[in-house]
């Protein structure tokens, strides 16, 4: 009996270390994440010119959806490491901006491709959607569209009669709240839908400014620039698409390495959830030489700030010693 005690006490201890690990590797990641964030659109809200453009515009709105994600998947994650529940109409919130969210990302991709060949063939006679002061109609559309994903799901959910929304406490998932072979179908079948015209948007534009460039002789440098920006477009592209690589992830990892079935969600999580949508901003946001002068002389300022704060705290501990 006291060997059994033992036995449990020490899968319990190995339980919880391994969940605290998990919590100390994702917050700080997060939190590194937010502060980068921040940086950028505390620059485009201080500078107008980020305002008068459209590129910007959707940049922008990207890390304002790519920050709703992964805030609202990082709750999920730590509820479900807690293992706290509450009703399901609390939860399927969460569930909604977290799929919203994760729809809505290839969706901001196409347009900032399609963005960049209106600036190329209509440089002078922009359509007026196009222009900064009414892009806001196209954001609100990529919201309205992916939104509707969500919404459906909800709608074709089987609803159990021995559990009430209101009351019955869950775990906060997607396994849990949408179980139905249905709404799985329903759910792979418009991400496979989603990715793919956006793939094809991509790569008409990529295509498209590719054979202008050959023919332009002049401004071939923003032509190019602009091929380059689809491009990375197309590389976003695919990193968002690695969330859908779990199933054979979880298959190689069975295979060859005895995990756990949580460690083995948390490392497909982590490593093509988290890293992605960390990585997909970031590096479009330091590609761009105009935002990344201004993130330098951000953080040049900072430090200099903080350089007097520290020679007085100095002072003051070397005075009382």
């Amino acid at each position: 009996m006291q060997n059994l005690t033992d036995v449990l006490g020490n899968t319990t201890t190995h339980k919880n270390l391994s969940v605290i690990i998990k919590v100390c590797v994702v917050i700080p990641f997060f939190c590194v994440f937010l502060c980068c964030i921040g940086v950028m659109l505390h620059i485009f809200a201080s500078h107008r010119q980020f305002l008068d453009t459209s590129r910007y515009i959707l940049f922008a709105y990207m890390l304002i959806n790519d920050t709703l994600q992964l805030l609202s998947s990082v709750l999920l994650f730590l509820f479900v490491m807690g293992q706290v529940k509450f009703a399901i109409v609390y939860c399927v919130p969460l569930l909604f901006i977290s799929t919203a969210t994760f729809q809505n990302t290839p969706l901001i991709l196409a347009t900032m491709s399609l963005e960049r060949y209106v600036a190329i063939f209509y440089p002078l006679q922009r359509p007026a959607a196009w222009r900064s002061d009414r892009i806001w109609i196209i954001v609100v559309s990529l919201f309205l569209i992916s939104s509707t994903t969500p919404l459906i799901d909800h709608a074709i959910r089987e609803h159990d009669p021995a559990v009430d929304v209101f009351t019955t406490p869950v775990v906060c998932k997607a396994t849990t709240v949408n179980s139905s072979p249905i709404q799985t179908l329903f759910k792979a079948a418009m991400s496979i839908i989603f990715f793919a015209v956006v793939a094809v948007i991509i790569l008409f534009t990529y295509v498209r400014i590719l054979l202008e460039t050959r023919k332009l002789r002049q401004d071939r440098a923003s032509v190019n620039k602009a091929m380059h920006t689809v491009l990375l477009h197309g590389f976003q592209l695919l990193l968002s698409m690695l969330a859908f690589t779990s199933p054979i992830t979880e298959t190689l990892i069975v295979l060859h390495v005895d995990w756990l079935p949580q460690d083995i969600s948390f490392f497909n999580y982590f490593c093509f959830m988290l890293i992605p949508r960390f990585l997909s901003p970031l590096i479009y946001g330091f590609r761009d030489q105009i935002l990344r002068d201004y993130i330098r002389k951000t953080f040049l300022c900072c430090s200099n700030k903080m350089k007097p704060h520290i020679r007085v705290k100095l002072r003051d501990i070397f005075s009382a010693s």
